[in-house]
C-alpha cells in the first residue's frame, strides 16, 4: 500500500522547507518501518521505488515543478529508473535521502537520488527518467526548463548516465513475447 500518511507529513514539511532552484538539492530523512521490509527483513527494492517518490514529489514542489504543471496542464511520467543497491537498510534504520536535478537532454529530465545511513554510507542509488506529457507527447524539455525560470542554466547529464539510458533507448521495444 501507498504510504500516504507518509505523504501527507512531506508535504506539510516542504511547505515550510521554502523554494529551491532547479540546481539545488532536495534533503529529507526517513525511517524504515515494518510495512517497508520484505521477508528478510530489510527494505524492499519496490518500496525503496516508493521511498524516493517521498523526496522527489517535494523536490518538485520547492522547485516550481507542481506549480508549472498545473498551470500548463502539463504530467509527469516515469520513463524508466535505474537503482544500485549497496547497503542493507533494515527495520527502523534512519535515513537521509538526496534528491537533486541531475540534468536533461531533448526529452528527458534526470533525477538523481540517494539514500545515506547515519554512520555516512550511501545504500542505494538512483536515477529516474522523467517526461513531462502535454496531449499525450512528451513536452521538449527546453520549454520545460523554461517555464521553471532556468533558462542558461545548463547541468551536463555525466557520461555514464548518457551511456546508461543511450544502452536503454538501443533495447528492442517490445520485448520479445515468449511463446
Amino acid at each position: 500500500m501507498y504510504p500516504y500518511l507518509r505523504f501527507a507529513m512531506e508535504m506539510l514539511r516542504v511547505r515550510k522547507a521554502g523554494p529551491l532552484a532547479i540546481h539545488e538539492t532536495h534533503v529529507s530523512f526517513h525511517r524504515i518501518w515494518p510495512g517497508d521490509i520484505d521477508p528478510w527483513m530489510e527494505l524492499n527494492n519496490g518500496r525503496t521505488l516508493t521511498l524516493y517518490d517521498l523526496g522527489r514529489i517535494p523536490f518538485a514542489v520547492r522547485c516550481g515543478f507542481n506549480r508549472v504543471l498545473r498551470e500548463k496542464g502539463w504530467g509527469l511520467t516515469v520513463a524508466g529508473s535505474v537503482v544500485r543497491y549497496r547497503k542493507r537498510l533494515t527495520l527502523f534504520t534512519k535515513i537521509e535521502m538526496q534528491t537533486r536535478l541531475m540534468g536533461w537532454d531533448s526529452k528527458f529530465i534526470y533525477i538523481e537520488q540517494s539514500m545515506w545511513t547515519e554512520d555516512g554510507t550511501c545504500a542505494n542509488h538512483g536515477v529516474i527518467r522523467t517526461g513531462i506529457i502535454r496531449d499525450r507527447k512528451l513536452v521538449p524539455t527546453d520549454e520545460v526548463i523554461a517555464a521553471l525560470g532556468g533558462t542558461g542554466t545548463t547541468i551536463t547529464l555525466p557520461g555514464w548516465a548518457r551511456a546508461m539510458f543511450d544502452a536503454e533507448d538501443a533495447r528492442d521495444w517490445p520485448p520479445a513475447r515468449s511463446a
